[in-house]
């Protein structure tokens, strides 16, 4: 039967859709490229600044006609955002302007595009604010990705963005269940209230939420990134919401280039990795306290920059155990890495985890404070807790995963735990399944090969 719903998948129409944001449309283009292979006519809904990467990857765009392209890069011009410190507040700032406003704009561009490309589903990721429009108006299946951790509200958890452990007994549930009550009505409730009115207006009546919540929740169903080992417990996880383990982004099967390597390798015992992604340009809080606290030692670091200001720390850190570069392909450099020093961007963790590299992670902002979280709670490496730790603190860090065996080891298990997955089909089955009706698929536990 299973090979039968793979083979039903050939013609189908399918619009993917994400947030236009790298780390919310690269996770999701490895599947995109896989059910294209299956047959399936996929079709891409990204503002024009995605353009170049769509046709790269051999999709049909539908660009932004209603829809405002809210990007990281431009964020910082709606309404004085530069000028928030808290990072609760700037959390409340993010729902409003690049997530709840979004999705009436995104609906209507996407009733534009089923007027010509009647799609038989929309996949998008899991911060798609358009989400409940499609399913609710338009009586379409929604699949969300997750793109970071798990962010359905649980009475184990307090809300998704704070960083905070599960609870270890019902004295701590009953202080995160006020905690909840708080984010919904005070902290974030004018996010909360701008997508609520939002929705009603669409006579969309549905539960008040939390953003993340609700888009998870309203999902027909979640396809989760990552594993059991990676997610705090849930004693009430929605039946939506599948493990798929590590879904990477697409990589184009050419070799034309050659593998990136630098001789200095063979010559360090001891190599940390550090990036802090591609959106974050201010190098003060995590790189140049970590170049500053390794230079002329026996550790080699090696930095990746997304070429922002590359020349200028090649130049202020100029030593011979320090490798600078603009861009280094991770699958080419994790092998030979000790520690991975990170602001907690979920590809990079995955990737760390794919390499059994445990971590030093150093995040806040855009949810990384939860990636960073579950990296110190189940020890796969230590969470700083702050995304501008000193050069002590780092090196410290560093030190103990380099020589505690503890998060090597975890590290290990999560990877075996993670290779037991098989992304790419377990979507393709849940999709199959979504497209044939095939209830009984939906609800079986979720497997593990």
């Amino acid at each position: 039967m299973e090979n039968n719903l793979k083979t039903k998948l050939a013609g189908k129409k399918i619009l993917f859709a994400s947030v236009p944001v790298d780390g919310h449309f690269n996770p999701m283009t490895g599947l995109a490229k896989h059910l294209q292979g299956l047959g399936c006519n996929v079709r891409w809904y990204m503002p024009d600044i995605f353009e170049e990467k769509i046709r790269n990857l051999n999709f049909p765009q539908y660009s932004y006609e209603k829809a405002v392209a809210v990007t990281l890069d431009n964020i910082e011009t709606y309404g004085g955002r530069s000028e928030i410190t808290d990072p609760l507040e700037k959390l409340n700032f993010d729902f409003i302007h690049m997530f709840a406003k979004r999705g009436p704009e995104y609906y209507e561009d996407i009733v534009r595009i089923n007027e010509t490309f009647p799609f038989d589903l929309l996949i998008a990721d899991s911060f798609f604010s358009a989400i409940p429009f499609v399913k609710i108006k338009l009586n379409k299946p929604v699949i969300t990705i997750g793109i970071v951790p798990l962010v359905e509200d649980s009475v184990d958890l307090a809300p998704f963005g704070m960083g905070l452990p599960p609870a270890k007994n019902d004295a701590e549930r009953a202080e995160y269940a006020k905690i909840r009550d708080e984010a919904r009505n005070v902290m974030f409730k004018q996010a909360v209230d701008t997508y609520d009115e939002i929705l009603k207006s669409y006579d969309i009546d549905i539960e008040r939420s939390m953003l993340p919540n609700l888009l998870c929740r309203e999902a027909t169903l979640c396809l989760q990134i990552g594993t059991p080992g990676f997610e705090y417990k849930r004693i009430d996880q929605g039946d939506n919401i599948r493990f798929i383990g590590a879904l990477l982004p697409y990589l184009s099967e050419k070799q034309d280039r050659k593998p990136w390597f630098d001789e200095r390798i063979n010559r360090y015992k001891k190599i940390i990795l550090v990036t802090q992604g591609t959106f974050e340009k201010d190098f003060t809080k995590l790189t140049e306290p970590t170049l500053f606290a390794f230079r002329d030692t026996d550790v080699l670091v090696i930095v990746t920059t997304a070429g922002n200001g590359t020349k200028e720390l090649q130049e202020k850190y100029a030593a011979e155990n320090i490798i600078i570069e603009d861009f280094i392909p991770f699958n080419d450099v994790m092998p030979y890495v000790d520690v991975f020093v990170t602001n907690g961007g979920y590809g990079g963790t995955l990737l760390s985890i794919h390499n059994r590299i445990p971590m030093v992670a150093g995040g806040v902002h855009e949810g990384k404070i939860e990636i960073c979280s579950r990296i110190g709670y189940f020890k796969y490496g230590v969470n700083l807790g702050t995304e501008t730790p000193d050069s002590e603190a780092i090196r410290n860090a560093v030190e103990e995963v380099m020589t505690n065996d503890l998060y090597k080891n975890n590290i290990a298990k999560l990877n075996s735990e993670m290779q037991e997955y098989n992304a790419l089909e377990l979507c393709e089955g849940y999709i199959a399944g979504i497209l044939e009706g095939k209830t009984e698929l939906l609800l079986s536990p979720n497997p593990a090969s």
